[in-house]
């Protein structure tokens, strides 16, 4: 024994988090409205229509959640994902503990930061659980953590990780819950997979905002690693697997980026097309998997003539996924700030997002 004392590591796991209860739905929708990276219109007006739109979307949103038990599953989730990536980091030098900001629900940044702070931290990782970067999840949840972490004077070293849409973990992780949708399935035949991502504006992407194109980074990669992995006797790659990348969740009247994830779902109605549906922008269960693909769009499957339905379930605790976190966290330490790679479409996310005061 040296006697010498092990560094706190404090990881930060960022997510939007979702209601706890029926109460808490319209406060919930009212923080997520109020975001001036989800409505960028100056306050008064942001908060105004924030209140309009939270207390017209309630009684739908109560409705969705109830079906979950009346709130989301996201915070109970992310916390195994925290256990199981303090196991993964474990060593000798250092006590590695995680810490969940949620972006529009408790727990907040502000107590993660004052959680950590309590604990003694005496380095941060910021580790947001969006593989790919946007400005409205990413960037949003690491500027509202500098204000917490300010806010609560928890000035110790900190480094971010930004994006990981091809992280050899994340995409390991899909391929192997993919392959074992396919093996239930009897084969790719007949079979299309739609990759399903939260949707965004178009006008947001037309702005510079890298998600899609790393969205669809993370589908080729996923594809390409399931043709690595596919059995001998099964000829499968990018050429003869049938898929595509669409888009759920559309609200509002703006035009969003497409194809839409119903549109294909009747598309292969239409077409004869049994479906595989991987929830590729999505690593917890919450209201968009279990109830937004699993209930409304497996009802709008049946409806469309679609044979059979399966949807992959999101990453969870997926060893290689929680692996492929550890790898991140390793890799943010040694960096001076930021862990950003660039991806293939030339977008750099620290720059597009001009996150570099992020310390």
């Amino acid at each position: 024994m040296n006697g010498k004392a092990k560094k706190k590591i404090a990881i930060i796991l960022f997510n939007l988090g979702g209601p706890d209860g029926p109460d808490a739905v319209q406060p919930f929708l009212f923080n997520l409205f109020n975001d001036p990276a989800i409505i960028s219109v100056p306050n008064p007006m942001r908060w105004l229509l924030a209140k309009f739109v939270s207390k017209r979307r309630a009684p739908v949103a109560r409705d969705i959640y109830a079906e979950l038990g009346g709130g989301s599953p996201l915070v109970p989730l992310t916390k195994a994902q925290g256990s199981a990536l303090e196991v993964a980091l474990a060593d000798s030098e250092s006590d590695y503990r995680c810490f969940l900001a949620m972006r529009y629900w408790h727990p907040f940044a502000d107590e993660a930061a004052a959680a950590a702070k309590a604990w003694g931290a005496t380095e941060l990782v910021l580790l947001p659980l969006y593989p790919q970067y946007s400005t409205t999840t990413t960037e949003s949840s690491l500027r509202d953590w500098e204000r917490a972490a300010a806010k609560a004077g928890l000035a110790v070293p900190a480094r971010s990780v930004c994006c990981y849409p091809t992280e050899e973990g994340f995409v390991e992780g899909y391929a192997a819950l993919l392959q074992a949708a396919i093996e239930k399935a009897g084969g790719h035949e007949g079979f299309r997979v739609l990759f399903s991502a939260h949707g965004l504006p178009k006008k947001v992407i037309e702005k510079g905002d890298p998600y899609q194109a790393q969205v669809e980074q993370s589908c080729a990669a996923i594809v390409a690693k399931l043709a690595l992995a596919a059995p001998a006797n099964e000829e499968l790659d990018g050429e003869n697997l049938d898929w595509v990348t669409c888009y759920q969740s559309r609200v509002g009247p703006l035009e969003w980026i497409g194809p839409s994830t119903d549109d294909e779902i009747r598309r292969a109605g239409a077409e004869g097309k049994s479906l595989i549906v991987l929830p590729v922008a999505f690593v917890s269960e919450h209201s968009e998997t279990l109830v937004e693909l699993d209930k409304e769009y497996g009802h709008l499957a049946k409806e469309s003539g679609v044979p059979v339905y399966i949807r992959v379930p999101a990453l969870g605790t997926e060893p290689h996924f929680i692996e492929g976190l550890a790898r991140l966290v390793r890799a943010a330490r040694a960096q001076e700030t930021i862990l950003c790679p660039e991806d293939a479409a030339g977008h750099i996310c620290t720059k597009d997002a001009g996150l570099k005061t992020i310390r």
